[in-house]
């Protein structure tokens, strides 16, 4: 697939089996909740590798109280002065919940590194530190999942490019996106070594392949949930109780209450 490419996936088939899959998930968090297991996704990638797109399918039809997406912004000036990992911890599940980072503390092996947020010293250190960071994790009983989106220069370029005309979707662009481009290698070499030293047995890197956003994220799904030994969960018994009858009471007149202007009859 990475040398040949594959035909594009029509989307009649791609909304049939993401349809099926998020079906799937659903049980998936039920069983995360009756179990009481704890369940991290990480989504890492080089910006418009589409982990934002993933990441909104798979949390599309889950209760929010049960699965949430974690998007840290840049640390503050106290975060900078704690342990690297301590921020990150704070959003780590407790029994029944899944969470998905969106972006996590490889934030140190890729973006920090090469634009130089973090010393040399600081790099390193987290090379060293984050297997251990990630064995104490699972060795705690959560199930830790890693997902590296790889896309290639020219369909990043072009979906920057998209972006930058498209007015709806113009904020998902920084200047930090555009100079990405001009440090490919420097982020191809970065990847490449946080994989050599963070691609561990008890928490390997799976890459998705992901020029074909349709799928990249069936892919993705369909490999987490093959990943964790969920079973379904059978669903609570609910009833839809009779309506009493009524008491006497009378709704207050509608002038008395301001409604929002019917803006659709004007279309």
């Amino acid at each position: 697939m990475a040398d040949k490419k594959a035909a594009a996936l029509p989307r009649k088939v791609y909304e049939r089996e993401l349809l099926r899959l998020q079906m799937e998930l659903v049980k998936l968090q039920e069983w995360v909740r009756a179990s009481g297991t704890r369940l991290v996704v990480v989504f890492e990638g080089r910006d418009a590798a589409g982990k934002g797109g993933t990441i909104k399918r798979v949390a599309e039809h889950l209760n929010p109280r049960v699965a949430r997406i974690v998007a840290l912004p840049k640390p503050t000036e106290r975060e900078r002065t704690q342990w690297y990992f301590q921020r990150y911890v704070e959003h780590l599940p407790a029994a029944g919940e899944i969470v998905l980072f969106d972006r996590s503390w490889y934030n140190r092996a890729g973006v920090e590194h090469v634009m130089g947020f973090c010393t040399q010293e600081e790099y390193q250190r987290f090379l060293r530190q984050c297997p251990i960071f990630e064995r104490m994790l699972v060795e705690d009983g959560i199930l830790l999942r890693k997902y590296w989106f790889s896309v290639s220069d020219t369909e990043q370029q072009d979906r920057f490019r998209r972006r930058l005309e498209d007015p709806l979707r113009r904020w998902k662009l920084s200047p930090m996106d555009l100079e990405s481009i001009t440090r490919w290698e420097a982020y191809s070499r970065a990847k490449d070594d946080m994989l050599v030293h963070t691609d561990i047995g008890e928490a390997p890197w799976y890459v998705v392949e992901s020029d074909d956003k349709r799928r990249a994220r069936l892919n993705t799904i369909a490999h987490l949930l093959a990943s964790v030994p969920y079973e379904e969960a059978a669903p609570q018994v609910l009833r839809l109780p009779e309506r009493p009858p009524s008491t006497g009471y009378e709704r207050p007149p509608r002038d008395l209450q301001t409604y929002v202007p019917d803006h659709a009859a004007t279309l």
